[in-house]
């Protein structure tokens, strides 16, 4: 004999039929699916929306309610989708599955200091974004809500993202040690809390992405940005910050970069680029460079 029974009813012409199921199991949910991608922790919802006839599923404690296309009447299938459900509860199937929770991680965040003293870098123990984001102003972090609420502190003048870790430029009036552990407890908090950091039409269209990419880059121009990814990037990043390749001229045989986050107008970047990009760059290509400048400082 069947342990669970289906108690099936519908009023004549109606599209509602009422699963009530005896004896009640120890629910207490309330829970409507329109389609069978809302019914993933739901498998007899997803069973019964394989029912080519069915419209809706609504599940209030232990009674399933579907509603039905008008491609048939309920009275001529009523009994088979009582048993089906009898059926799949008697063989221990599940009308609700909790999803497996899985332990947050705890969030760390701890400032380090940058060469620029204007800018410090917050490094997060969790992933924030996929690529390199620049945002010079509040304009720019249109569909960025992290680097928006970022820019409402009215000492923030500069927001750059990286994998794990954010850059921020301060104005001058305000010194740091009166403002970072505010700004590591606010991004500490935002990373727990597991808020959006790019919203869905989000387009980072950077020098970046054209340049890595860009496939009329000539054979020099090629090597230069590999040189740029390979030996100078990561040394700028642990730094707070990023270079990217902007326009190299044959004729003096000069680079051009764009410098982000914590290297934009760092006092050192000038050193930086002589004694340190320029050099690597002449070494590397022999007689193809002569000089480096950085077209933003």
């Amino acid at each position: 004999m069947k342990e669970i029974q289906i108690i099936a009813s519908c009023k004549k012409g109606g599209t509602l039929a009422k699963f009530s199921i005896n004896p009640p199991l120890n629910l207490s949910v309330s829970q409507t699916f329109i389609n069978i991608d809302q019914a993933a922790h739901a498998p007899l919802v997803k069973q019964l929306f394989y029912l080519p006839f069915v419209k809706k599923v609504a599940i209030e404690n232990s009674t399933i309610i579907v509603e039905r296309f008008d491609i048939l009447e309920w009275e001529e299938v009523i009994q088979e989708v009582a048993e089906q459900i009898e059926d799949y509860l008697n063989e221990g199937g599940q009308l609700i599955t909790q999803p497996k929770k899985t332990a947050k991680v705890a969030v760390t965040v701890y400032a380090e200091s940058t060469p620029n003293p204007s800018a410090m870098k917050f490094v997060a123990n969790k992933k924030i974004t996929e690529q390199t984001l620049s945002f010079e102003n509040i304009d720019a972090a249109h569909d960025a809500p992290l680097a928006k609420e970022l820019f409402n502190f009215p000492y923030v003048k500069e927001v750059f993202m990286d994998e794990n870790y954010i850059s921020i430029s301060k104005n001058d009036a305000t010194q740091w040690e009166e403002i970072v552990m505010d700004m590591r407890a606010f991004i500490k908090s935002y990373l727990e809390e597991e808020k959006v950091i790019l919203g869905p039409s989000f387009q980072e269209k950077s020098q970046e992405t054209t340049a890595a990419n860009n496939p009329n880059l000539n054979e020099t121009e090629q090597e230069i940005v590999n040189i740029l990814e390979e030996y100078v990037k990561p040394a700028v990043a642990s730094d707070g910050g990023n270079i990217i390749f902007d326009s190299y001229e044959d004729s003096d045989k000069r680079v051009k970069v764009v410098l982000q986050g914590a290297c934009s107008g760092c006092p050192s970047s000038t050193f930086t680029l002589k004694n340190g990009i320029e050099n690597i760059l002449k070494d590397m290509l022999p007689g193809k460079v002569e000089s480096v400048e950085a077209i933003n400082g």
